[in-house]
């Protein structure tokens, strides 16, 4: 049976890209950008694991800044949504998945990207020990997303702007209302960063880096799992 969230994303995959430069003003591109160049600093790897993936624009910015994967997987539940990526310059073969059971062995990516899709998954942490598990030691997981408001700014934007002129948007160039009346209430339902990067840390990773993108409206988060972890 396909989950209310799935069927939402799966009708709103033609107008998705555009509708995400759209509402963030072109930001999303730039924050994907930065996150890239940050990885490319890490010397990430050439195993890449782009979960969550949607349309897969997270894959192609690491791949045009980065480097061009060995191993490149691009992973969503939304068959309609990696249908979006057809056509786009991308190594990566698309898998249909569950976050929450990634089907590949321990140790199988130096990278995972997960782009703006923690907040769609049932269980936050879940989704972190898969990461963690499919992870090489030494491996980084790139979190992109946006986490509950907690500055004055955040909460006035996600709690009086946001509800009125985001689903405006949405249904008039997708029809689909709901789908980002849905986005605006996961974000505001969602973990605020610090809670999130404590159970990162639970989960055995290493907070690298966050990094704020335009006041808070999104963060960037950069988890390593330690060398140690290969022991363990």
């Amino acid at each position: 049976m396909i989950s209310p969230v799935r069927k939402m994303f799966d009708g709103i995959a033609s107008r998705y890209d555009f509708l995400n430069h759209f509402l963030s003003c072109g930001q999303d591109i730039l924050w994907r950008r930065y996150c890239c160049r940050r990885l490319k600093k890490y010397n990430a790897g050439c195993r890449l694991l782009d979960l969550c993936g949607g349309t897969g624009d997270f894959a192609v910015c690491y791949e045009k800044l980065c480097t061009k994967p060995d191993v490149a997987v691009l992973g969503d539940f939304s068959f309609g949504m990696l249908k979006g990526a057809s056509g786009k310059k991308t190594v990566a073969i698309p898998v249909q998945l569950d976050a929450m059971r990634v089907p590949f062995v321990d140790a199988s990516f130096d990278v995972v990207l997960n782009g703006f899709g923690m907040r769609n998954v049932p269980d936050a942490k879940g989704a972190l020990q898969e990461s963690f598990r499919v992870l090489a030691p030494g491996g980084y997981l790139c979190v992109l997303e946006f986490f509950a408001p907690r500055n004055l700014f955040n909460r006035f934007f996600y709690g009086i702007l946001a509800p009125i002129f985001i689903p405006l948007f949405g249904a008039f160039f997708s029809g689909k209302k709901e789908a980002y009346e849905y986005l605006v209430n996961s974000i505001k339902r969602f973990l605020p960063v610090k809670v999130f990067c404590r159970m990162a840390e639970e989960c055995g990773f290493q907070v690298e880096k966050v990094k704020s993108f335009n006041g808070g409206i999104s963060y960037g988060v950069f988890l390593r799992k330690p060398l140690e972890a290969f022991r363990g």
